[in-house]
């Protein structure tokens, strides 16, 4: 299953790399483009349960670093000014 890594810029100007075990996410997010924080955050949410999803039927149990990925997310999330935009900087392979 190909896995990938997007790298974003939260409002508060950190930068993260964020994994994902499928491609799926560049069905809901683009490079370049920027997102209302909470947009974002239900974006990469629906994203990573359809990839842990997507392992599950393929090895029988759903994917934990999606799901402890998705807990760091929404975990910054709160640390952000909800009024704030997160940047996706780049997919990576």
């Amino acid at each position: 299953m190909p896995e990938m890594h997007f790298h974003v810029r939260w409002p508060d100007g950190r930068r993260e790399a964020c994994y994902s075990p499928s491609l799926v996410v560049k069905d809901f997010l683009t490079p370049g483009e920027s997102y209302a924080l909470d947009e974002f955050v239900e974006k990469t949410r629906t994203a990573l349960n359809i990839a842990s999803e997507r392992v599950r039927e393929k090895y029988g149990f759903a994917c934990s670093s999606a799901m402890d990925q998705l807990a760091r997310i929404e975990a910054a999330a709160k640390r952000q000014d909800p009024g704030g935009r997160v940047t996706v900087e780049t997919f990576e392979p």
